[in-house]
């Protein structure tokens, strides 16, 4: 088991399953930004005026796919890929805050 530090990495790794018409789901490892409760607080209220590319530039740092991760590369994947966002912001918040997903 993992010891606890009191002061987490500023980063976490997580895979998001991304839904891909007629095939599996593909998976792409995001490196997310850590939030304490005031700053996940203070961003879920700045997300209502926030576009999905926004929302998953602000909730990531990088990805493992082969094009950068940039604001181009991400509104691509928004664009092609419908669940990309819901499935990006899902698993951020239950890696950050624990939260199992309902079977």
């Amino acid at each position: 088991m993992a010891k606890l530090k009191l002061n987490p990495e500023p980063t976490f790794p997580a895979k998001v399953e991304i839904h891909v018409p007629g095939k599996e789901p593909a998976e792409i490892e995001f490196t997310f930004k850590h939030r304490d409760r005031e700053e996940l607080k203070d961003f879920a209220e700045a997300m209502k005026q926030m576009e999905d590319v926004d929302i998953i530039l602000n909730l990531a740092t990088a990805w493992d796919l082969t094009d950068p991760f940039s604001k181009e590369s991400v509104e691509v994947l928004v664009k092609k890929y419908y669940t990309a966002p819901k499935a990006t912001f899902d698993t951020y918040l239950r890696e950050l805050t624990g939260a199992k997903e309902k079977n």
